[in-house]
């Protein structure tokens, strides 16, 4: 049960979750992309079907492994310091992608990309739990859903358009500067865990 002293106000409370957003959104475009890219991935690197299914397959198996030791992260560390700590490792992963010469490059970058954003989700849910009155955390959680239906929707026309622009290296390069901007805007503005008082 959330203390009183624990919920932000209405303004703080705002900020926290549009922070939280920008990461989720940008968590669902990485899961989301190569489906757009593929045939661009597939003319350049002589990909087959099964290829671009381990790619796929990749980002879900680096998610996935995080997934049992991610609870444990969060009541011991807070959303704000594991979110920061992994999404450190998908910034890895998007440099890592926009260098690879072949398809194992672009496979581990994929599963550094998914343990990248394992926390997206599930530490501004934690958080919230804390930070928000029930009601708003009931609306907070449906728009976090509806932040990563917007990512996924950013990853096919948007990025259909930006790649004659720019090329699909430079896409990473640029996901890799907004996740570190995500981070920037987490840092600043989500309360730390140990100021707060523990959860009764």
């Amino acid at each position: 049960m959330t203390s009183q002293s624990d919920t932000l106000p209405r303004r703080a409370a705002i900020a926290v979750f549009l922070a939280f957003a920008l990461a989720y959104f940008i968590s669902a475009l990485l899961r989301a992309v190569t489906a757009t890219l593929s045939p661009v991935l597939t003319d350049e690197f002589s990909l087959h079907a099964r290829d671009l299914g381990l790619l796929a397959g990749g980002y879900f198996l680096g998610f996935a492994a995080m997934q049992l030791p991610l609870g444990s992260w969060l009541d011991r560390h807070g959303p704000k310091q594991v979110i920061l700590g992994l999404l450190t490792v998908a910034v890895a992963g998007c440099a890592v992608f926009a260098l690879a010469g072949g398809f194992s490059g672009l496979m581990a970058a994929r599963v550094l990309m998914g343990v990248g954003v394992a926390a997206c989700l599930m530490a501004p849910l934690t958080g919230y739990r804390r930070w928000f009155d029930s009601g708003t955390q009931l609306r907070a959680n449906s728009w976090m859903l509806m932040t990563g239906s917007l990512g996924m929707l950013a990853s096919t026309l948007p990025v259909q358009w930006l790649l004659p622009v720019v090329g699909w290296r430079a896409l990473f390069w640029g996901l890799a500067a907004l996740v570190g901007v995500a981070m920037a805007v987490i840092a600043w503005i989500v309360p730390r865990w140990s100021s707060l008082a523990p959860q009764k």
